[in-house]
């Protein structure tokens, strides 16, 4: 399973309205990419204060890495894309990605 782990650095008056629309955006690709299996977002708590200054983030949750791929392709997440990169802080360096090839171990 791959997790697309996304951190986006917003200023403090960013547009809640806009980012819930992109957030929409992003979940609806569920619905149109095979194998994109579930979508989560919401505010950095930031407990351990060690993730500064990234305020908001969400997570992709993909069968394998050919459904990354799909879903990095596809014309709604580049749209999506573009509207975060124009949200955040730096633009596109106000946004942190992480892929996680993530491995279950059998206890």
């Amino acid at each position: 399973m791959m997790k697309h782990v996304v951190l986006l650095d917003l200023p403090e008056d960013y547009d809640e309205e806009e980012l819930f629309n992109i957030m929409l955006g992003i979940g609806d690709l569920i619905q149109v990419i095979p194998g994109f299996t579930k979508f989560e977002h919401g505010p950095n708590r930031d407990f351990e204060a060690m993730s500064k200054p990234h305020g908001y983030g969400f997570i992709c949750h993909f069968d394998d890495e050919d459904t990354a791929h799909q879903y990095i392709a596809h014309s709604g997440h580049i749209a999506m894309g573009k509207r975060l990169v124009e949200m955040c802080n730096g633009g596109i360096d106000g946004i942190t990605v992480i892929d996680l090839d993530v491995a279950t171990l059998d206890t």
